[in-house]
């Protein structure tokens, strides 16, 4: 673990790991410590993975400044790190709503970022919305799971209006491609890693400005790839392209039998993907 101070001088840490061209990773949650990431099914034998802890997660400390947790704040802090790095460009992942992040600091600093990748990304922060029908759609794929009928359930309650503590705790399997002991532990390990009170900044209002995101992403030059899971219920592989037709030079991957965190689902296939094009 290493640190750095942010714009404000709150300290941020980093952490670390494989080898290789860096490559900067921004964790989702969002507010969520970047551990959940861990080395993204293999991805450090090829590159050398730098994890952010965003403020007030992980092992950065919290800012005096609770507004400071807003999105396009933070922003400043990724700017902050690579010049902590030295780094004339970078390479960037975001993941989930590190993606959101991902495109307000390309927004504001389209030079410093050589390479994008997008994995499973929230598109929120771009205006591409996601239609209910077709999280349904995604969430019917899974009819034959034998925890299908309780998380659909719970989904139908949440489409609803009518979310619970329990009916979110319910759909938790839909993010993953399999239900299995270790998507259950990583799905355990959330409750402790997430800073709940600055998720709720992170969107607040100010944080995202779809139109001006819009037009730097149509103005972003430099290559793109977006990594979509056929079975991923937060951002389903049709909005994911309707994300990726914003930019100029994009392709988009859609990995078969993946959830919302692809590189636990097939991790092998995960790197390929990320590797190919970063190589």
């Amino acid at each position: 673990m290493a640190t750095f101070s942010a714009f404000d001088g709150t300290t941020l840490a980093y952490h670390v790991s494989g080898q290789g061209e860096p490559l900067v990773c921004l964790p989702g949650g969002p507010m969520q410590d970047s551990a959940y990431l861990g080395e993204l099914g293999g991805l450090g034998a090829h590159r050398r993975l730098i994890m952010l802890d965003l403020r007030g997660t992980g092992e950065s400390a919290e800012p005096a400044d609770p507004e400071s947790y807003r999105c396009d704040r933070l922003a400043d802090d990724v700017e902050a790190l690579r010049a902590h790095l030295g780094l004339e460009r970078m390479d960037v992942l975001g993941h989930s709503a590190g993606a959101n992040l991902a495109l307000r600091y390309l927004e504001r600093h389209p030079d410093r970022v050589a390479r994008l990748v997008l994995a499973t990304p929230s598109l929120f922060g771009a205006g591409v919305p996601v239609p209910g029908e077709v999280r349904r759609e995604t969430a019917l794929l899974r009819r034959d799971e034998p925890w299908f009928e309780e998380a659909f359930a719970a989904l139908e309650e949440i489409v609803a209006g009518r979310a619970t503590e329990g009916s979110r705790q319910s759909i938790a399997p839909f993010s993953y491609g399999r239900w299995d002991a270790a998507a259950r532990a990583h799905r355990a390990a959330e409750t402790t890693q997430r800073n709940q009170r600055a998720a709720a900044v992170y969107g607040s209002e100010g944080a995202f400005e779809p139109d001006g995101t819009r037009a730097a992403l149509a103005a972003f030059h430099r290559p793109v790839l977006v990594v979509a899971g056929e079975l991923d219920l937060n951002s389903p592989p049709g909005p994911v392209a309707e994300l990726t037709a914003l930019f100029p030079d994009a392709r988009l991957v859609v990995q078969p039998g993946a959830g919302h965190f692809p590189w636990l689902d097939d991790g092998p296939r995960f790197v390929t993907a990320v590797e190919d094009f970063l190589g």
